[in-house]
């Protein structure tokens, strides 16, 4: 089951992301049901794209189309065999962004007894809560650039004293449960650092104010348990000031580089700091941890983790893996087998302690 849509600022991308996925999942081995969540939360049965998919997935659009019928509860979407609503295996969740890349929909998942691709509630939050992400890093000991974390209702002002002085000019505020670089400015002055705390608060009750670091932007794909492995390190070169959402999905104007530039030596440390913060956040299957490249400074700094990475033709997840050797369709069944298996191991587990 591919649940695509959903609650957050990023729907769209979700909707795009799982037209990739359906596309490149082998029909001769998988059946693909797609579920689609509104904007409000309502579970529909996505009957029509179900029946593109299984026809003629050439002609799908470039998003598929949040519309069926409703489903009135998780019971009817991931019936018992024999049931009357749709009996699936394995469920793959495409929603970025809060109610779906948080642990919310991880946790129902678990109670409903399912396999899932991706990381586990824990993993999932961690990964989604910017400021949490930040202090687990910390606790790991890993490098990082300098922060500072403000709650709605505190005192707006005396944050911005504060992002100024330990700080400075310019930086970046962010949303801490967003992704795909929604909501997200940069402040060059203080007025425009007032702007940025107002507007980051519109989405979130949580905040962060970054340093802006001068680097290049290197991301490193994970994939795996037990353990896991990293690929090779790639490289962004965004169209913009930064890297923003119309320069992921909208205006190609980024350059996206798999692999990266880099030598022998920055590839190895790359790539061992990529499975320090995988693991650190407790991580599972999958992940794309973003760094900053300071030179000359301070080397790698850990920027953040995603747990559900975009599969869209501008993510650099599947380039990164593709550029490892392994192809998107097979990375997708890598994907799907890790979460059977996981799951197989929670039961037996599970089974053991109700014994």
């Amino acid at each position: 089951m591919l649940v695509f849509g959903g609650r957050s600022a990023e729907h769209d991308v979700s909707r795009v992301t799982a037209v990739e996925v359906a596309r490149a999942l082998d029909p001769a081995r998988f059946e693909v049901v797609p579920v689609a969540i509104t904007r409000e939360g309502r579970w529909l049965r996505a009957d029509a794209a179900r029946e593109l998919i299984a026809s003629d997935r050439a002609a799908l659009p470039s998003a598929l189309v949040v519309e069926g019928s409703r489903l009135e509860q998780l019971g009817a979407a991931v019936a018992t065999p024999g049931g009357g609503g749709l009996d699936v295996d394995v469920v793959f969740p495409l929603l970025h962004g809060p109610y779906g890349e948080d642990g919310t929909i991880q946790g129902l998942l678990d109670l409903a007894d399912l396999p899932y691709v991706g990381s586990g509630v824990l993993g999932s939050a961690v990964g989604m809560d910017k400021v949490m992400m930040k202090h687990v890093f910390g606790a790991a000991g890993l490098p990082q650039p300098r922060y500072l974390a403000l709650r709605d209702g505190e005192d707006r002002a005396a944050f911005a004293d504060r992002v100024v002085l330990e700080l400075g000019l310019p930086c970046f505020v962010k949303p801490a449960n967003l992704g795909s670089s929604v909501g997200v400015s940069k402040a060059h002055d203080r007025a425009e650092l007032t702007v940025a705390i107002d507007g980051a608060l519109e989405f979130d009750e949580w905040i962060l104010a970054e340093e802006a670091v001068q680097g290049r932007e290197i991301e490193v794909a994970v994939l795996g348990d037990l353990p896991p492995e990293a690929s090779l390190p790639g490289e962004i070169v965004p169209g913009a000031e930064f890297y923003t959402y119309e320069d992921k999905y909208e205006d190609d104007a980024v350059v996206l580089r798999a692999p990266a530039p880099l030598d022998d030596t920055q590839i190895e440390e790359v790539r061992a700091l990529a499975l320090k913060a995988f693991a650190a956040c407790r991580a599972d299957a999958m992940a794309r941890v973003d760094f900053f490249l300071e030179e000359p400074g301070r080397g790698f700094l850990v920027n953040e983790i995603n747990t559900i990475p975009g599969f869209t033709p501008a993510s650099m997840y599947p380039m990164l893996w593709e550029a490892t050797g392994l192809p998107y369709a097979e990375l997708l069944e890598r994907l799907i087998t890790l979460a059977i298996e996981r799951h197989a191991r929670r039961t037996k587990r599970a089974g053991r302690q109700r014994d």
